[in-house]
């Protein structure tokens, strides 16, 4: 295949999904990751695409937004599939875990749904898809439905504090050796309402967000047990985490 094929194609596949990362490039193509990331540098370069960190972007084009129903529109959606299964592997038969609202999140609890696991959530689009396939325990946080996150919303000092769990997982907009931002305050207060009463803390973000700053700081580092990611993340920043106790895995 030649490089104009390569690039006829990537284009093509941009236009009907509007984001692509390398690693489907290179599944698409049967490329390098150096050739791979060649070609967008000179799409991008040549004003064809916009290059973005882990894949590329339609020109003048937003990307989809990802529903439970296409959830392989989420971005960097191949490093969220390998960040749930390695969090699902974490819990074991008879626990109890909360998790809360966004793609990775979703993927989570599709791995996790099945299993005798009881699942504590205020994410909708979640909560209907574990009732849809019968999952044995699931318990719906309550308060106001907030439309814009699908997600229920409870007046502070409420019923939340009731509900334990062995395990939180949660994601943000960004992480630093600071700790976990989120940029929604209102939902990012709904979650720290849960902080004292789960066993452990568990970060979810793509290798993207690492050493992205945005929002609120939602948790210190040294509130954050683990964090998993993707090998791409800044290995610094990671390095730093460590050494303020947080274990790190890298999928």
């Amino acid at each position: 295949m030649t490089e104009a094929q390569r690039h006829q194609i990537l284009l093509e596949l941009l236009a009907q999904t509007g984001f692509v990362t390398v690693e489907q490039v290179i599944a698409r193509l049967g490329i390098s990751p150096a050739t791979a990331r060649r070609d967008i540098n000179k799409l991008d370069e040549s004003g064809k695409l916009k290059k973005v960190r882990n894949g590329a972007e339609a020109m003048n084009q937003p990307r989809p937004r990802w529903t439970p129903l296409n959830i392989h529109q989420a971005q960097n959606h191949d490093e969220k599939v390998r960040i749930a299964r390695a969090a699902s592997q974490l819990v074991t038969p008879g626990e109890s875990v909360v998790i809360n609202c966004g793609s990775t999140a979703f993927l989570l609890g599709r791995e996790i749904c099945g299993k005798p696991v009881q699942i504590i959530t205020n994410y909708l689009p979640l909560a209907n898809y574990l009732i849809d396939q019968e999952h044995d325990s699931v318990i719906i946080m309550g308060g106001q439905y907030n439309k814009s996150h699908a997600i229920t919303l409870s007046p502070q000092g409420s019923e939340n504090s009731l509900y334990a769990g062995h395990w939180m997982f949660t994601s943000g907009k960004g992480l630093t050796t600071e700790g976990l931002y989120k940029t929604d305050m209102l939902t990012a207060m709904a979650e720290q309402k849960m902080l004292n009463v789960v066993g452990k803390l568990v970060v979810l973000v793509d290798s993207s967000k690492v050493g992205e700053r945005a929002g609120m700081l939602f948790s210190r580092a040294d509130e954050i047990d683990m964090m998993i990611t993707g090998k791409e993340a800044d290995a610094e920043i990671l390095k730093n985490l460590e050494t303020q106790g947080v274990k790190v895995i890298l999928v």
